[in-house]
């Protein structure tokens, strides 16, 4: 079988992709505490080698392929991939392993400084299997809210072309929940110590989030001229959001901050990954700026309302990718045969499905989130103990340290204690 350039295009794409897993443990790492920051990339980099395998076992599996209620793939269609040796749908399984990997990472952020590393792995498998792979099915693999599914065919096809509800809505509603069940940091909301210790990891984690978000949204595409659009949008959105951001903070707190430059550019990822290649740049552009006021608004409420979103995943994944997802009710295109968004005189039909597909997302991932934890928290334990929280999660967990300070005078003794 002769090599075309989609393939190559995806094998780059994906190769992009999959460094978006440890940008993010850089991103993560850098709002931590000195002393947690090599125990938030380990959940990074866990989530990648426990995924990695179970898509090659049975995670591709349930996302493609004959289905069994319109909920999830045969788990032993292509148990291995051993039936697709010799064909091009081994690519598409390896461009889809490395979504999966970088969707679980995000949920981490949450729970960072206090969820035992052997809880976390004992969840990543779980959950990737219960919501993340069915998801996938349901959205992209014909189920549940595609075409012909049950709820498609009555609401209609829900437009999600990279992951607004599998990837974005999903690890959200997640967060919120692992958040909810673990309860809040030590000193959550009046230690200054849980500021983050390096903004420059920040930065440079969300400029190589950004960078492989291009063969995120772009990766699929099938066509030149789609492949464009989604490239265009995919710059559009994250730096009207960064100035959506930085504006907002500017207003409300008299002054724009690194952080915020650096989270507004991943909000405005977030919300044009459903949209990336179903709305004009000027629309992606809205959307962005939409994203970005929204989700700065949106990581204070976690203050308001007592739940301890360490590394704010909940504002802006989770928010964004609903402001995403249902902006495309509103904005998107009109294109094979369907009417478009709101805005181009396709009524309310696609709001709708937008709507539903929100809803469904986010009553699967919580439910089963929920009992997810639970289990773990009744069984092996979720969170580290409050000595090894006060010591360090990297010292308790790990048995290491990200930094090594020199003892000697006091100084020394003054930065170990940071």
């Amino acid at each position: 079988m002769q090599l075309t350039a989609q393939d190559v295009w995806m094998m780059v794409s994906a190769a992009m992709v999959l460094l978006m897993t440890p940008a993010l443990g850089l991103f993560y790492g850098g709002m931590t505490r000195a002393k947690a920051v090599l125990n938030m990339m380990m959940m990074s980099f866990a989530s990648a080698g426990i995924v990695g395998v179970v898509w090659v076992l049975w995670g591709y599996s349930m996302t493609v392929g004959q289905g069994v209620g319109g909920l999830f793939g045969n788990p032993f269609a292509s148990f291995g991939l051993q039936d697709l040796l010799g064909t091009s749908d081994l690519v598409k399984a390896g461009y889809s392993a490395t979504f999966a990997m970088v969707t679980v990472a995000l949920i981490s952020g949450a729970i960072a400084d206090r969820a035992k590393f052997s809880a976390w792995a004992a969840f990543v498998p779980a959950w990737v299997t219960l919501v993340y792979a069915p998801l996938a099915f349901m959205v992209w693999g014909g189920g549940l809210l595609g075409p012909d599914g049950a709820l498609g065919s009555v609401f209609g096809p829900v437009i999600d072309f990279a992951g607004g509800t599998v990837v974005e809505i999903s690890s959200g509603t997640a967060a919120l929940v692992l958040a909810l069940v673990l309860g809040p940091r030590l000193g959550f909301g009046k230690d200054p110590a849980h500021r983050p210790h390096n903004i420059p990891f920040v930065m440079i984690g969300a400029g190589l989030l950004w960078f492989g978000w291009f063969g995120f949204n772009a990766g699929a595409a099938t066509t030149a001229e789609q492949a464009g659009l989604i490239w265009v949008n995919t710059l559009a959105a994250p730096v009207a959001a960064l100035l959506g951001w930085i504006a907002t903070e500017k207003v409300r707190d008299g002054h724009p901050t690194s952080l915020g430059a650096a989270s507004g550019v991943v909000a405005g990822l977030v919300a044009i990954t459903p949209a990336c290649a179903n709305v004009s740049p000027l629309a992606a552009v809205a959307l962005g700026l939409a994203a970005g006021v929204v989700s700065a608004l949106a990581v204070g409420l976690k203050y308001r309302f007592g739940y301890d979103d360490s590394l704010d995943v909940v504002g802006v994944h989770l928010v964004a990718g609903v402001v995403g997802t249902l902006a495309l009710g509103l904005v998107a295109l009109p294109a094979d045969g369907a009417d478009g968004g709101l805005f181009y005189g396709g009524g309310l039909g696609q709001l709708v499905a937008q709507l539903v597909a929100v809803l469904v997302t986010i009553l699967l991932s919580g439910a089963v989130t929920l009992v997810l934890a639970a289990a773990i928290h009744a069984t092996i334990g979720f969170r580290i103990s409050r000595e090894d929280e006060l010591a360090g999660i990297d010292v308790a967990e790990h048995a290491e340290t990200a930094y090594e300070f020199a003892l000697s005078g006091t100084g020394g003794a003054e930065r170990m204690r940071a």
